[in-house]
């Protein structure tokens, strides 16, 4: 198990990205948990957590600068319930191949106002019945789930099932 310390976050790969975001790299480290994450001094706007060993998505301290957190291949079962205050600007979450079960799970993700882009492929909670009505009606300012766009015709369906 690797920890997340000052040292490995500067030896880590960070580079411009694609689409000219600064991202920090920290894929297949084995790490899990998430710590340490101060160190950044807020400089990324990316940071890749996949491919490690995380069980909770929670200990971040406030970054005002990220927008963009990669967790997919990780074994997160857990949520905190207090994302919003340390990560006001995240708009796009992917948590592909995790361990999130029920669909309870992602409710805590309803604090982020600007989450636009999620992914929870390959979890057991896209098993669920209405998994996918549950989450867009959860979380309202949802563009994009599971690399689908989020239609108008999905929102009537949710404003049928709840009348």
């Amino acid at each position: 198990m690797v920890r997340i310390t000052a040292d490995l976050i500067w030896k880590s790969p960070h580079f411009f990205n694609a689409i000219r975001e600064r991202e920090l790299d920290l894929r297949g480290n084995k790490i899990a948990v998430i710590e340490n994450i101060g160190a950044t001094e807020d400089q990324f706007d990316t940071i890749d957590l996949s491919d490690n060993e995380i069980v909770k998505l929670e200990n971040f301290p406030h970054l005002n600068r990220l927008g963009t957190l990669l967790l997919n291949n990780n074994r997160i079962t857990r949520i905190n319930p207090d994302l919003r205050e340390f990560l006001p600007k995240l708009h796009t979450l992917i948590l592909t191949n995790n361990r999130l079960t029920n669909l309870v799970e992602i409710d805590p993700l309803a604090s982020l106002p600007k989450l636009q882009f999620l992914s929870l492929l390959d979890n057991n909670i896209t098993k669920k019945p209405n998994y996918r009505l549950y989450v867009i009606h959860k979380l309202k300012s949802l563009r994009v789930l599971d690399f689908r766009k989020v239609k108008q015709k999905v929102c009537v369906q949710i404003l049928g099932l709840l009348i």
